[in-house]
């Protein structure tokens, strides 16, 4: 690499570093930077209070593909427990049947736990609670509590009750 080239990749990794906000994306810059200007590794690894082999790191990505090379990259995290296949098959139960449509006689609502049993049922594989309301999340399904609205009710007869109930609410039996 010729004498500008060099200037040139250091002046415009020191711009990056200026007008970055993320502090760890700037120690990237200045460590390649660093080592471009002639500097040991290992001397720019203890200016910037990092390992060797992270300086290391940093150059080969940017050896690789440049600047964009030294990106934060967001980690892959665990593989799903289900397939895709799986996965689908889940969201199309959940969409086109009730629970006691699928073995789950007395409930007519799905929630979570009722979901990890026909995942354990289907496939025999565990689900929690929680990681089946994450899962309900990754495929677009929501598992708020159903509301109920009476379309017949008379509404004389309603606040008859409500009347009644506030008489209630006001005897000893409900001071306990």
């Amino acid at each position: 690499m010729e004498q500008s080239e060099l200037q040139e990749r250091i002046c415009q990794l020191k711009k990056f570093a200026r007008k970055s906000r993320d502090i760890r994306m700037k120690q990237r810059y200045d460590a390649v930077r660093l080592t471009l200007e002639g500097r040991k590794m290992a001397e720019v690894a203890k200016i910037l209070d990092i390992t060797y082999h992270t300086v290391r790191n940093y150059m080969i990505a940017y050896d690789e593909k440049g600047i964009e090379g030294l990106n934060i990259t967001k980690p892959p995290g665990r593989a799903t427990k289900l397939t895709q296949t799986q996965e689908k098959a889940l969201y199309h139960c959940i969409v086109s049947n009730l629970p006691k449509d699928v073995g789950f006689a007395p409930f007519v609502n799905w929630t979570s736990p009722l979901a990890c049993q026909w995942v354990l049922n289907q496939f025999d594989v565990k689900f929690s609670d929680r990681g089946m309301r994450n899962l309900f999340k990754r495929l677009g399904l929501s598992f708020t509590c159903p509301t109920y609205t009476l379309a017949k009710a008379n509404p004389e007869k309603q606040q008859e009750f409500l009347e009644e109930f506030d008489v209630l609410k006001k005897t000893d039996f409900w001071r306990d």
